[in-house]
């Protein structure tokens, strides 16, 4: 039994907008709290929304108000301005910010406007945390800088460390048997978004074809949803250059990630902006040489290892490429230098850091309460009813009056 003397350990809970299955910041999140229960914490997740394979492992974020306590810390994990944040944010737990970076808006100008909304509002309103955070993790060095510029303090790395065990479920052998021939194939894995610069890869490899090997593949991997104009301009560049064997794979099993990587000759991004770059790592676990342009997070995620280029000229990428395939010793002692950094990442102890990041937050002084407007959570309680309706009465919802100029249309 606890004596009236002994301190009551707090709860480190956790909250964020969506938990994904399988993605970075989803492993992330679960890791942390295997970690805080280890250690003997009591540890919660809350979220705004879950992929379903995930929702028994969560709470809705709006559960958090009863769980909160003064003496409790959160950590709370910032990608994009949310309705959780906003909660997060109110309420008067200790605060541990974890960063995963927002890409800047203007890469989405012209491609998907609500998504440069969302980019510009997070930005914006992540510096409202400068002073309601104890501390602020980046999950990677670059992260952490960005935390920098906007005003944090007390800043740290909480490091990446991937889970693989996706890429060890058996390979397609349909896609295997498709593509693992004597032509060799360029790969890269990401979501299919402007800030990858997928255009700038299809570039290097119609320049790859035409000086090098024209028998040569490019396999493009990762999800479109929600960006139908920029793959459509993606259709037309390779029309224009008429350049054949680009293959558009979009999003794909585990079993066909993991045989796109054993099929890989070489994995070639011309990403500009990146918080960390999951796929970097996983092409070292399956040992596919890294090509990458060295813009933000890239060249620490390499770690020394891989090829980094700094020009994007597509005829200078092309022979860099080349130089690569052909020459059999450079490949070996490529993939040697991967092997290297990935043992170095796994090293990393990842509980031992997240640790001490709690132990200092309960040694340090208090912030100072932030300001919230006195009449936060009727607003709050007004918009859950209003939310409800929404979902789940829309007609209800749709009736309702609206304010002068809300509307595009007369009445």
């Amino acid at each position: 039994m606890t004596s009236a003397s002994t301190p009551v350990r707090p709860a480190v809970h956790q909250v964020l907008a969506t938990l994904g299955y399988g993605d970075a910041i989803g492993n992330e999140v679960l890791g942390i709290q295997a970690a805080l229960r280890a250690a003997g914490y009591e540890s919660e997740i809350f979220v705004e929304t879950a992929e379903p394979r995930l929702e028994p492992l969560t709470h809705d974020y709006r559960d958090l108000v009863e769980a909160s306590h003064p003496d409790n810390i959160l950590i709370h994990h910032f990608s994009i301005g949310s309705r959780a944040s906003r909660i997060a944010y109110a309420l008067p737990d200790r605060m541990v910010l974890v960063y995963h970076n927002i890409t800047p808006p203007e890469y989405f100008v012209g491609v998907h406007k609500d998504l440069v909304r969302q980019c510009f509002s997070g930005r914006r309103e992540l510096r409202a945390y400068v002073n309601r955070c104890e501390l602020a993790l980046g999950d990677s060095e670059f992260n952490r800088q960005e935390l920098e510029q906007f005003g944090f303090t007390r800043t740290g790395v909480l490091p990446v460390v991937p889970s693989f065990t996706h890429l060890d479920e058996p390979p397609d052998h349909t896609l295997v048997g498709e593509f693992d021939d004597e032509r060799p194939n360029f790969l890269f894995v990401g979501r299919i978004i402007p800030n990858k610069r997928i255009d700038d890869v299809i570039r290097f490899f119609h320049a790859y074809r035409v000086k090098h090997q024209p028998r040569a593949r490019l396999l493009l991997v990762g999800s479109y949803g929600g960006f139908d104009s920029y793959l459509t301009s993606l259709h037309h560049l390779i029309a224009t250059l008429g350049v054949p064997d680009v293959h558009i794979l979009g999003h794909v099993s585990n079993a066909a990630l993991s045989a796109c990587y054993d099929v890989a000759d070489l994995f070639l991004s011309a990403s500009e902006h990146e918080g960390f770059c999951v796929p970097l790592v996983e092409a070292f676990y399956k040992r596919v040489p890294v090509m990458a342009y060295a813009a933000t997070a890239v060249p620490a995620t390499l770690d020394g290892a891989g090829v980094l280029y700094d020009r994007k000229d597509p005829r200078h990428v092309a022979s860099i490429m080349d130089t690569v395939l052909t020459d059999s010793a450079l490949e070996s002692e490529i993939v040697r230098g991967q092997d290297a950094a990935l043992q170095r990442m796994l090293g990393l102890d990842f509980s031992r850091v997240l640790l001490t990041a709690i132990d200092e937050v309960q040694r340090s002084p208090r912030c100072q309460p932030v300001a919230v407007r006195w009449d936060f959570w009727q607003r709050f309680a007004v918009w859950e009813r209003l939310e409800e309706l929404r979902l789940y009465r829309p007609s209800a919802y749709k009736a309702l009056p609206f304010a002068p100029g809300e509307r595009g249309e007369n009445p």
